[in-house]
């Protein structure tokens, strides 16, 4: 594919059996009312049943069995097997597993588990009216032909409601982004509220710190260096949207901030969710240079976008046959971009950002680089906070009343038969001094 393209992005595949747990793409191809939802829950949507590639049953059932081991011993299987965790996530979590996996990926268990009213009282707490009115007016608009959001008294836009006010309240300093409401929206699809709340708190402040702010200055320092990774690995790609003007600003922020979930078919976006909640940010990277390169890696497809508005239109209409989920995430996974090769280049263009910017630095620092980094993290602060195992103490028994010591009779250099002579009187007649090597004699010696 990459030669085709005529580009140098992809890398040897780390996982060449990567399949899917999903079925085929669930785009929908209409709003009538009656039709009927796929198994995503979309209303008319095209995955009412499982495509052609989706994998057997058999196979199904037995990812679903490991991802059950795997999360029955979660912090064994954490500390010592991760590269499993993440190969399973590379391969897709089974649809059925969802809602006990992302939790334990992003750390949201251990949140809920440290804070277990919380959520509760913030549900119940009055909103601020300017966040609730925003927050209102933007419910219908999230995945409106989903089958949990179609009713606005439905519990799925009530629900969001909750969810979204309560980040609020939690975080009153950055309050509501309206690109919180899709990705609060697919955690209620697979989750409770609480649960989805706690998720949402995880990616807003551990995944993508500074990302839904006042200022989003994350946002902008990560388009920097979307934008160098572009020019590294994407060279032509680039040239052509410097040329026509097309700043990472214009499409960018739709893709990062709400994880591509208005951007892909929605399996698509599931299995983009599964990596980015096992490896973090950097598949987002992935993806998104993934994008460029369908968009625009062919001579053909640059001359056919003269300017502006028709590179934008190429970047947000790629076919979807190109973004089945199968043989997109297998491109997704082959990009040339490590975790190193993002922190470098994060600090590069740290560096170049000018002093005069307005609102809060952008600290790249706080951001944890997927589920293993949170996951020790989270041991440390457990350990920092006096919740450590307790250590068996170890019970001393007093040592028992001493006996005296039993005297043993000074043999040294004699026979048994010299100490019968000396307590019987008469000596015994015993072997003469050429006979002392014999067995008889050695016998008589203590």
């Amino acid at each position: 594919m990459a030669q085709a393209l005529g580009e140098d992005l992809v890398q040897p595949l780390e996982l060449q059996d990567d399949s899917s747990s999903l079925g085929s793409d669930s785009e929908l191809s209409g709003p009538g009312p009656y039709r009927q939802a796929d198994r995503y829950g979309f209303i008319g949507g095209s995955s009412a049943e499982p495509g052609p590639g989706h994998p057997p049953a058999d196979l199904i059932r037995q990812r679903e069995m490991k991802w059950v081991e795997m999360t029955s011993h979660w912090e064994k299987t954490m500390s010592r097997r991760y590269k499993k965790v993440k190969m399973q996530c590379r391969k897709g979590i089974p649809s059925a597993l969802r809602a006990r996996c992302w939790p334990l990926l992003c750390g949201a268990h251990v949140c809920q588990k440290n804070s277990p009213d919380i959520y509760q009282k913030l549900a119940e707490a009055p909103g601020d009216p300017q966040w609730m009115e925003t927050i209102s007016r933007d419910l219908h608009r999230q995945f409106p032909l989903h089958e949990m959001f179609v009713s606005p008294q439905g519990h799925g836009q009530q629900g969001l409601l909750q969810v979204l006010k309560a980040y609020t309240l939690h975080r009153p300093e950055q309050g509501y982004c309206q690109a919180q409401g899709p990705v609060a929206a697919v955690l209620l699809m697979h989750l409770p509220p609480e649960e989805a709340f706690w998720c949402l708190v995880q990616i807003c402040e551990v995944y993508l710190p500074g990302y839904y702010g006042p200022h989003m200055e994350a946002v902008q320092l990560d388009a920097e260096v979307f934008m160098a990774l572009l020019r590294r690995l994407l060279p032509r790609a680039h040239k052509h949207l410097q040329q026509v003007g097309v700043g990472p600003l214009l499409y960018l922020p739709e893709w990062f901030l709400c994880l591509f979930a208005r951007s892909l078919p929605f399996p698509t976006v599931l299995r983009v969710w599964d990596a980015f909640l096992s490896e973090g940010v950097k598949v987002l990277f992935r993806v998104g240079l993934t994008l460029v390169r369908l968009a625009l890696g062919t001579t053909e497809q640059r001359l056919a976008c003269p300017g502006l508005l028709e590179t934008l239109g190429a970047l947000r209409a790629i076919p979807p046959t190109q973004l089945q989920e199968e043989g997109f995430m297998s491109q997704v996974h082959s990009v040339a971009l490590s975790e190193q090769d993002l922190q470098r280049e994060i600090r590069v263009q740290l560096a170049r950002l000018p002093e005069s910017t307005s609102g809060p630095p952008p600290r790249p620092q706080a951001r944890l680089p997927g589920a293993q980094a949170i996951f020790e993290a989270q041991q440390l602060a457990g350990v920092r906070g006096g919740t450590r195992p307790e250590v068996p103490r170890i019970v001393v028994q007093p040592p028992e009343e001493p006996r005296p010591p039993r005297r043993k009779p000074q043999t040294r250099g004699k026979t048994f038969h010299g100490l019968l002579t000396r307590s019987r009187g008469p000596p015994l007649e015993g072997p003469s001094r050429s006979h002392r090597g014999s067995a008889s004699f050695l016998d008589t010696r203590f």
